[in-house]
């Protein structure tokens, strides 16, 4: 066993642990980056940081996206997936709305084309004079549109971000919901509509519990991105936005680092960058666990149905038993 571990084991502190080690250590330094020299600080860079205004700023809009973008990704993306899975003719089988492969597949177009020239053509829509989003305003009689900048008001910068990360990753969070509700057990669906439920409880009580850990992972991958954003970001608002309205930590990392030569002080940024990213994902679970969550519910459901057996005029019932019991 040992000898199998060996290998991988080593690959993985070369390559990973080793580089989280030297960036705390690098943290820790005044280095430049372009110079073997470099000053042991302590914890200098980590006390500027928290007194670093546009610092903060750039980690209040990093935890504004770590809220908004998963939520409104996983809501938007959970619903065209119950629509085309489960959202079909209330009699017969249980099925989607017609033509839900064609759905799949335009929602799914968006992540096929990489970021920054999602960024870059969203740029475009959004341009104030030559923008399709305001000739679309203007065309239809909101003439208050006309040569507004979407990208260049406080009030408008951030939502309008964060709506081009949205949609780059719905499609993606889509097929993942559906391919996790068609796992869901047909005969569970089934009791809820024997029992009366209709397509909104049966979603809120059947089919969005029984894929809860997919819901969970994803929320924690789409905090990452939004904790991340830089290409958005950057290919949106390279200078931060108005009044660093868009401002994230890696773009002030980037300025930091490449701009004022302070890889010392950028790699500070970095490590906490990481130490909050570690704790959305602890958050994450957290709630997961406290709302019930986890091994021990995901148990239950399946030993449930399996209870003893009944006479087939009493099936209906029997498996409509552990619907119930959640409360439809």
């Amino acid at each position: 066993m040992l000898v199998f571990l060996v290998l991988p084991l080593a690959i993985f502190v070369i390559f990973v642990v080793s580089p989280f080690v030297q960036a705390l250590y690098y943290s820790m330094t005044d280095w430049t980056g372009f110079s073997p020299n470099m000053n042991f600080v302590g914890l200098t860079n980590f006390v500027n940081l928290f007194q670093d205004t546009t610092f903060l700023k750039a980690l209040r809009n990093n935890a504004l996206l770590a809220v908004v973008v998963p939520f409104v990704t996983i809501v938007l993306a959970l619903l065209i997936a119950i629509v085309v899975t489960v959202g079909g003719p209330s009699r017969g089988t249980i099925r989607g709305v017609r033509g839900a492969g064609f759905y799949r597949v335009i929602s799914f177009f968006p992540y096929c084309v990489p970021a920054i020239v999602i960024g870059l053509i969203w740029a475009q829509v959004y341009d104030p004079a030559a923008g399709l989003l305001n000739g679309f305003l203007t065309a239809i009689g909101l003439d208050g549109f006309k040569n507004f900048a979407w990208l260049g008001v406080v009030a408008t910068a951030m939502p309008a971000s964060m709506w081009v990360i949205i949609w780059s990753f719905v499609g993606f969070y889509t097929v993942l919901f559906v391919a996790a509700i068609k796992g869901v057990p047909a005969e569970l669906l089934e009791a809820a509509r024997i029992d009366g439920a209709g397509r909104f409880r049966t979603a809120i009580s059947v089919t969005i519990p029984m894929i809860r850990d997919n819901v969970q992972t994803a929320y924690i991958y789409l905090g990452i991105a939004a904790l991340d954003a830089f290409v958005y970001m950057q290919a949106l608002n390279p200078g931060g936005g108005p009044n660093n309205t868009t401002l994230t930590m890696s773009q002030e990392l980037f300025n930091v680092a490449f701009r004022k030569g302070q890889f010392g002080y950028a790699t500070a940024m970095g490590v906490v960058l990481a130490l909050v990213t570690l704790l959305f994902a602890a958050i994450v679970f957290t709630v997961n666990r406290l709302t019930g969550g986890g091994d021990d519910s995901r148990r239950s459901s399946r030993v449930a149905p399996a209870a003893a057996p009944a006479p087939a005029a009493a099936a209906p019932t029997a498996a409509a038993a552990p619907i119930q019991k959640g409360g439809i």
